[in-house]
């Protein structure tokens, strides 16, 4: 449990924090900004400028709403895995291939030696940070995930261009946490992909939180947890941030035979459906994780990103997620 870890790093947040876990979905202004430049009508200065104003609104937004740590909406990145290869050396990126649904990204391809050139995130996060009085998560795409959805076409196996990627990423996160982050998360969805190379992402992600002092989230979502759970709490982290609801709950079984000894950022909102979860639906799960997570373990989250959402749909799913997190409080405060 971090909560003390929590106090000595000066962040306060209250009793079941609630939080995103990183990207909110575009307005249609910065949408149709990045359709133009693609298609060379507006300058890569324009497009930033517009990037700038949705992180604003993302910010504002969010504190209206009442979330006690904020995310930059990622109003600059495209995909999760592309926009970090784009920015260091050693990547080319392939034509468009299909991730989910209907959704395509071009999927980069490892063609030399992994190389951190330069902050990438840190700006962004630094922005959003001076908007606000809430801690912002630092957010970075974690070195296992940047492998696996990666072509290789340079390093002898998965696990060498995994720990290759781990020492740049480390370099982004130093960077993140020399400037003022102390909330970092590592996004690895794709770590319970192969349970048989759990040993090597382990490996990665202490080579990536090695001498930072900030308390450390991994965001995992959609994967078969229970081919990797409990070995799983061995990643050296403070907290894991679980997508839970679209898997109708299902871990906290898993959790009742093996308990949870980390914090926990559990998933009570299912960013993959329209469905404006209503308050008490979500009281509910959270009172469901109560049964096998202490209090002050929890946070409260929905279970990935919501870039995939309207605007609309996003708002009202985190403005019920916090008036059940508040409820939930009331009641274990007596």
């Amino acid at each position: 449990m971090s909560r003390s870890k929590l106090e000595r790093l000066k962040i306060n947040v209250p009793k079941l924090p609630t939080t995103a876990v990183g990207s909110y979905p575009k307005f249609p202004y910065l949408l149709e900004a990045r359709k133009n430049f693609q298609l060379g009508k507006i300058s890569r200065e324009e497009l930033f400028e517009l990037e700038k104003k949705a992180t604003r609104d993302w910010i504002s937004l969010q504190e209206e709403i009442g979330l006690d740590v904020l995310v930059d909406g990622e109003m600059y990145r495209g995909d999760m895995v592309t926009y970090f290869a784009e920015n260091m050396d050693g990547f080319a990126l392939s034509g468009l291939v299909r991730s989910y649904g209907n959704r395509y990204y071009r999927k980069p391809i490892i063609v030399g030696e992994v190389r951190w050139t330069g902050p990438i995130t840190v700006g962004w996060w630094k922005f959003a940070q001076e908007l606000t009085q809430k801690p912002v998560k630092g957010m970075v795409t974690g070195p296992y995930t940047m492998m696996d959805w990666s072509f290789n076409e340079f390093y002898p196996s998965r696990k060498d261009a995994c720990l290759a990627l781990a020492k740049a990423i480390h370099r982004e996160v130093k960077e993140l946490w020399r400037n003022g982050a102390k909330i970092i998360q590592i996004d690895e969805p794709a770590i319970s992909a192969r349970p048989e190379e759990l040993d090597f992402a382990i490996e990665a992600m202490k080579t990536v939180v090695e001498g930072v002092d900030a308390y450390f989230i991994v965001h995992i979502c959609y994967g078969a947890f229970e081919f990797i759970y409990p070995r799983m709490l061995e990643l050296p982290v403070d907290n894991f941030d679980l997508e839970m609801s679209n898997s109708s709950l299902d871990l906290v079984e898993l959790f009742r035979l093996h308990p949870f000894t980390k914090d926990i950022s559990f998933g009570v909102v299912d960013v993959h459906s329209h469905i404006v979860e209503d308050v008490e639906t979500i009281e509910q799960r959270i009172e469901k994780a109560l049964e096998v997570i202490k209090p002050e373990q929890l946070w409260i989250d929905p279970d990935c990103g919501m870039k995939t959402r309207t605007v609309q749909e996003a708002v009202g799913k985190l403005k019920n997620m916090v008036l059940a997190a508040r409820k939930v409080r009331e009641k274990i405060d007596g």
